[in-house]
């Protein structure tokens, strides 16, 4: 056996490695804008927000560096693999992207219907979607979807003495 490890997987981990140079680009440039909007104060004259300008600045300029210096080693053939591979692995992980887009609806969701109405929507579907179907499963799953938004709701109104959101409906 060799100690090398395969090409395949030293370019996919160049690539993870050129994506997160990208995250950090964005990141440091996004806060470099919010870092600009700090406001001054009459007794400084570069403002509370001049370091964290400088550093995010530095950031970004480094980060972009590192972006071209990984764009000149990646082969070219490497970027067509490694969207198939991502492409498979999705296929692998699709229940996680349902779960995390019905959790992001329900929180989109729940200033709007109120916690026990947008509970127990996304638990009852995400039980439906994940569980293997029968009768009584079916009759569980409303069971646990009222319990925890309707019953978390009334326990903590009646004993918490803290009201969940109601909603705008």
């Amino acid at each position: 056996m060799s100690d090398t490890p395969d090409i395949k997987t030293q370019e996919a981990g160049e690539i993870a490695r050129l994506l997160s140079y990208v995250v950090l680009f964005v990141g440091s440039v996004g806060l470099l804008v919010a870092a600009r909007t700090i406001p001054a104060s009459r007794f400084e004259a570069l403002g509370a927000g001049a370091f964290p300008t400088i550093i995010f600045a530095l950031i970004a300029l480094m980060s972009a560096g590192a972006i071209f210096g990984a764009l000149r080693d990646i082969p070219k053939a490497a970027y067509g693999d490694f969207i198939r591979q991502s492409a498979a692995w999705v296929r692998r992980c699709y229940l996680v992207f349902i779960s995390l887009g019905a959790f992001s609806i329900y929180l989109l969701a729940t200033p709007l219907l109120g916690f026990s109405i947008a509970s127990f929507v996304f638990l009852l579907c995400l039980q439906l979607i994940l569980m293997p179907r029968s009768a009584k499963s079916v009759a569980l799953a409303v069971v646990v979807a009222v319990v925890f938004s309707f019953g978390l709701n009334w326990l903590f109104a009646e004993v918490f003495t803290v009201f969940l959101p109601k909603g705008a409906l």
